[in-house]
């Protein structure tokens, strides 16, 4: 069993990009975090694009409305965003308060800012293989980490457990494309799918975005597969000083002696997004010149 060190392949990535950023000419690439309120979690996250930002080159605007924000208001913060010529890319935190409709804040953001790659035309974009668009970042990352852990998928079985816009859907498109790394065989699981571990254990290469901890268990996993565990759940944990420990949707212990390659949770799919996104921005910004 070999893991896949998300963290090595996230600041290789980090590193080229700063390469890249050197010598564009012109200003740098400039992204613009938008975290509505002090949710912990979102904090962290955003803290973690900044620094990310901030280490390869790319000019960070944080913006901070507070939770009472109105969603006419954030459209109105948005569209600033979206006419300022010094912004190449935009990133809305989620989640959002509930009076506030993510879907169409995210819609609301310009197509060519959107770093995330949330926007319906970059979803379809990706539908049709048109490179010109953005795609979300998770997804984005994890064929990153399958190319450079030397796993072609092509005419390989991927079964993705999970349909979420944000991870499931856009990663089978990705493995479905007509590219030398991809060319899968896919199939896709969700909570009403049925003889799940049937259909799990013919997988080549399993994808686990299905946000339950430590769901997929050792009877669901085919001997001398790919895992890739996209979860990251908090599960109460009264040894731990935080009183929680972090684990994947994907139960390491049983399954990880199965597979030939798996990611661990943490350092696994988790800095990839981060470097994806440091990604779509310096694409954005090349977009834009």
């Amino acid at each position: 069993m070999e893991l896949i060190d998300g963290n090595k392949i996230a600041a290789d990535i980090i590193a080229e990009l700063k390469t890249q950023v050197a010598a564009l000419p012109g200003r740098p690439p400039c992204l613009a975090l938008v975290r509505v309120g002090e949710d912990p979690a979102s904090v962290s996250y955003v803290k973690k694009k900044e620094t990310a930002s901030a280490s390869i080159g790319i000019t960070s605007r944080m913006i901070l409305p507070p939770v009472t924000i109105t969603q006419e208001e954030l459209f109105a913060l948005i569209d600033g965003l979206n006419a300022d010529p010094a912004v190449d890319g935009i990133l809305v935190q989620s989640p959002l308060p509930k009076h506030i409709n993510e879907v169409a804040v995210f819609r609301r953001i310009a197509a060519g800012k959107d770093v995330d790659g949330f926007h319906t035309m970059n979803l379809g974009k990706l539908a049709q293989e048109d490179d010109t668009g953005f795609v979300a970042c998770t997804p984005a990352g994890i064929m990153e980490l399958l190319q450079r852990s030397g796993v072609s998928l092509a005419g390989k079985h991927v079964v993705v457990l999970g349909r979420s816009l944000i991870v499931g859907k856009p990663a089978a498109l990705l493995a479905l494309q007509r590219k030398p790394w991809a060319n899968a065989t896919v199939t896709v699981c969700h909570s009403q799918t049925a003889n799940l571990p049937a259909l799990t254990r013919q997988a080549d290469v399993l994808i686990a975005a299905i946000g339950k901890p430590e769901f997929v268990t050792a009877d669901m996993v085919k001997p001398g597969a790919v895992v890739i565990d996209v979860g990251v759940n908090r599960v109460a944990d009264a040894t731990k000083k935080s009183g929680y420990r972090l684990t994947g949707d994907v139960h390491f212990p049983t399954v990880s002696p199965l597979c030939s390659k798996i990611t661990p949770v943490p350092g696994g799919v988790g800095p990839m997004t981060v470097a994806m996104l440091m990604q779509n921005t310096v694409k954005a910004r090349r977009q834009h010149t």
